[in-house]
């Protein structure tokens, strides 16, 4: 069977079982099993070999380790309620402009973002913590949750993010680097944050109805000197951690998994010293980081298996020859590897777009004398998109698993539009001007 018929109907039946709701990470690997077996002449124990040496190669892969530490830092700030006392601040500080509580939310899930990779905790802490604040005061129930949706998910960008921590463990390339992601990736996030936080002001200041500002009252019970004391309090425990992570990072003193231990041990005394630590958080983070550690490495075996198997039995070559030899501008090319990701985004899950997707576009983006840098940072900034566009936006779900009462998947879906389309614009924005990401890991890393 020629490789082009393999590549389509691999893709093809991919497509109907995830239709059917299999899981994903079984599903990737029973693809490939199938396909695997028809390509080699249903060679079992060749295909066995090929599994194992996978699962093997990923089981030693140092950065890899990360990925349960930088879990456990984010179950144990999402319990030593730094978000909570950072929101009842900003709330006091920026609660008296309009649309000041959605500005709040925005700040604190970026600073939240910096702490945690983490998009479940981040969407569902602020649900639980900012959603009844805004109601009350008034704000419109779109804008309110596309405001928790979309600055919750900045989080699985703004370093440390597992997101990065996967793909550099799956490029293994100098250029994209677990450190090299990480500094390339800040300025990105923050400026999707920025994004978000000028559409709020702008939007609100047009339109007042749509998040009032608190009563002059509320707003005059604390000085200025009061407020910035009260900021500066609750903003540099997590700006301590910030700095014990990606300081050491970017300083060139720790690789990223001993960072992410660093940044372990210290969400341990963050929680500690905030009286939320005893025996049951311990318990309760470490239960959570083995659950959503196993989801991740399932997903990175079956993914793994799925893009060996589709490289082995030529689909890699077919998807390069018919892009790069179409005859198209290279960034037409581009446009069209970036569509298929949003499209997938809106079905898939991110570990497995990345799993799929990088291994076979990489090579075309290098091919193309694109950034390897620059492009990976451009797939992850859409990979974001993935987690709001409907219908399987994670996002939606983990904030309507805790909205209160009154809020529809209709008000959601109605909030989240304008965000995406913002994230669109960050991603044309990165696109034309590559220094938003090559400026940091040139300036710490050298290139």
């Amino acid at each position: 069977m020629s490789p082009e018929i393999l590549t389509v109907a691999m893709f093809a039946t991919l497509i109907v079982a995830i239709t059917l709701g299999h899981p994903l990470a079984y599903t990737l690997a029973a693809v490939a099993t199938l396909f695997g077996l028809i390509d080699n002449g249903f060679d079992v124990a060749g295909l066995f070999n090929m599994f194992a040496n996978n699962t093997w190669g990923l089981m030693n892969n140092y950065v890899l380790v990360a990925i349960p530490l930088f879990i456990l830092m984010a179950q144990l700030l999402d319990r030593s309620k730094v978000a909570d006392k950072l929101f009842e601040t900003l709330f006091v500080v920026l609660g008296g402009l309009k649309g000041g509580l959605g500005l709040a939310v925005v700040v604190v899930c970026t600073v939240f973002a910096a702490t945690t990779g983490i998009i479940g905790a981040s969407v569902v802490a602020m649900g639980l913590l900012a959603t009844p604040a805004l109601m009350k005061r008034g704000y419109q129930k779109e804008l309110s949750a596309g405001i928790i949706c979309a600055a919750g998910t900045l989080g699985i960008l703004i370093p440390p993010s597992i997101m990065m921590v996967v793909y550099g463990g799956l490029t293994g390339l100098k250029e994209t680097s677990v450190g090299n992601l990480f500094a390339g990736s800040i300025f990105p996030g923050l400026l999707l944050a920025a994004l978000y936080f000028i559409y709020i002001f702008i939007r609100c200041n047009i339109n007042p109805k749509l998040g009032p500002p608190i009563t002059k009252e509320e707003a005059s019970k604390w000085s200025t000197s009061q407020k910035i004391i009260l900021t500066l309090k609750s903003l540099l425990p997590p700006m301590a951690l910030i700095l014990a992570v990606m300081g050491t990072i970017l300083a060139g003193v720790a690789t990223p998994t001993e960072a992410a231990a660093l940044g372990a041990l210290g969400a341990m005394i963050l929680a500690i010293f905030s009286g939320n630590f005893n025996w049951t958080v311990m318990k309760e983070s470490a239960h959570a980081t083995m659950n959503t550690t196993a989801m991740v490495m399932m997903l990175f075996i079956g993914g793994k298996f799925f893009s060996t198997v589709f490289l082995s039995m030529g689909g890699g070559d077919v998807v390069a020859d018919v892009l790069v030899g179409s005859g198209l501008n290279r960034w037409m090319v581009l446009l069209i590897m970036m569509g298929i990701v949003f499209i997938m985004g809106m079905f898939i899950d991110w570990a497995a777009i990345l799993l799929v997707t990088v291994p076979i576009f990489m090579p075309i983006a290098m091919e193309l004398d694109f950034n390897p840098l620059w492009f990976s940072i451009l797939l992850c900034v859409n990979l974001q998109t993935s987690f709001l566009t409907p219908p399987f936006g994670y996002a939606l779900f983990y904030f309507k698993g805790v909205a209160p009462e009154g809020y529809t998947m209709g008000h959601i879906y109605k909030g989240i539009l304008p965000f995406v389309v913002l994230q669109i614009l960050g991603l044309v924005i990165i696109g034309f001007f590559p220094s938003i990401v090559t400026f940091l890991p040139t300036l710490f890393f050298g290139g």
